[in-house]
C-alpha cells in the first residue's frame, strides 16, 4: 500500500487492498460532494479510514431506501447477507465484496467490532418494516443508524499517528454520539416530504407532518443545537488529523439548522432545505484557513 493511502491493516494482496479502498472513495465522491470535500480535510490514514466506513454505510442505506426497498423481503435478505459478509470479513480480513473488504480493513485497524456493527444493521433493518416511532424506538434507531457511525469514526480518529495525548475513547464517545445524532435529526427534518411520500415513514415521535408548527420545529431544532454544542466541545479535543474536517462537517449542519429554523414549518413538508454552494465553500475555506492554528 502506498504511503499516501496510509497504514491500514489489509490482506496479503496489497493490490486488492488498494482497489477496495479506491472503490470506497468512488462511492463517497459519487453520492455526496460535500462529504467528499470535507474528507479531504482529514489527514491520512484517517481520510481513507472514514471513506471505508461511510462507503459501507452508504450501500446499506441504499438497500433500504433505493429500488430494492420496493420488495422489503428481498431487501431484508440482501441486508442480512451484507451484515454476515461484513462480520466475516472483520473476522478473517478478506471479502470478495470490495466495499466490505475496505470496511474490514478499517475495522481491524481501528478496533471496530460487532458491538458497533450489529446495531447499525439492526437500525437499517428497522426501515424495512417500521413506518413510525415512539420515543424508545426512535432513540434506538438513532443510536444504530447514526451514533454508532460517529463512534466508528472516532475509533479511526484515535487510531491516527498523532492521537497520542488525545483524550480516551470513553471521554470523547458522548460527543461523537451527539454529533451523529445531530446529523441524523437534521436530515430527518430536511427529508420530511420525501420520507413520507416516497417511503411512507416518519421518524420523530408524535410528529404529524401535515400539521407541523413552527413551535414544534423549534423544539426539535433546540434538541439538535444542544447535540451540536456538546459535540463542539469534543471536536476541540480531537487529534489535529481529524479536527478540521469534523469541525467543517459540524459547521455545515449548524448552518443547516439555522436555515431550517428560518424556514416556515409548512414549507418543510414541500421543499428540502440546503446550504447554497457558496455557503458550503465558505465553511470549507474557513476550515482550510485555520489549518495552521488548529
Amino acid at each position: 500500500m502506498s504511503a499516501a493511502e496510509g497504514t491500514i491493516v489489509g490482506s496479503t494482496d496489497p493490490l486488492y487492498d488498494r482497489v477496495a479502498q479506491r472503490s470506497a472513495g468512488v462511492v463517497i465522491s459519487g453520492y455526496s460532494t460535500s462529504f467528499s470535500w470535507a474528507c479531504r480535510l482529514l489527514a491520512e490514514p484517517v481520510r481513507t479510514q472514514v471513506r471505508n466506513i461511510y462507503a459501507l454505510v452508504r450501500v446499506a442505506d441504499e438497500l433500504v431506501d433505493g429500488p430494492t426497498s420496493a420488495d422489503p423481503a428481498r431487501a431484508a435478505v440482501l441486508l442480512d447477507a451484507l451484515e454476515a459478509q461484513t462480520l466475516d470479513a472483520v473476522r478473517t480480513g478478506h471479502s470478495t465484496n470490495l466495499l466490505v473488504h475496505a470496511f474490514a480493513m478499517t475495522a481491524r485497524s481501528c478496533g471496530i467490532g460487532a458491538d458497533l456493527i450489529a446495531p447499525f444493521f439492526a437500525s437499517m433493518r428497522t426501515d424495512l418494516s417500521v413506518t413510525s416511532h415512539d420515543e424508545q424506538s426512535f432513540s434506538e434507531y438513532v443510536y444504530g443508524s447514526a451514533e454508532v457511525v460517529g463512534l466508528m469514526c472516532l475509533r479511526a480518529f484515535l487510531a491516527a499517528p498523532d492521537a497520542d495525548g488525545a483524550p480516551s475513547y470513553s471521554r470523547l464517545a458522548p460527543g461523537a454520539k451527539r454529533l451523529g445524532a445531530a446529523f441524523q435529526k437534521v436530515n430527518f427534518l430536511r427529508d420530511l416530504g420525501a420520507d413520507v411520500d416516497l417511503r411512507g415513514r416518519t421518524y420523530f415521535p408524535d410528529l404529524d407532518v401535515e400539521r407541523l408548527t413552527d413551535a414544534h420545529r423549534d423544539a426539535l431544532l433546540d434538541e439538535i443545537d444542544a447535540d451540536l454544542d456538546v459535540a463542539a466541545a469534543a471536536i476541540a479535543r480531537l487529534p489535529r488529523s481529524s479536527r478540521r474536517a469534523v469541525r467543517a462537517a459540524h459547521d455545515l449542519f449548524a448552518a443547516l439548522s439555522k436555515r431550517l429554523r428560518a424556514t416556515p414549518a409548512i414549507q418543510l413538508r414541500r421543499s428540502r432545505v440546503r446550504v447554497p454552494a457558496v455557503g458550503k465553500g465558505w465553511i470549507l475555506v474557513h476550515a482550510f484557513a485555520v489549518r495552521g492554528r488548529s
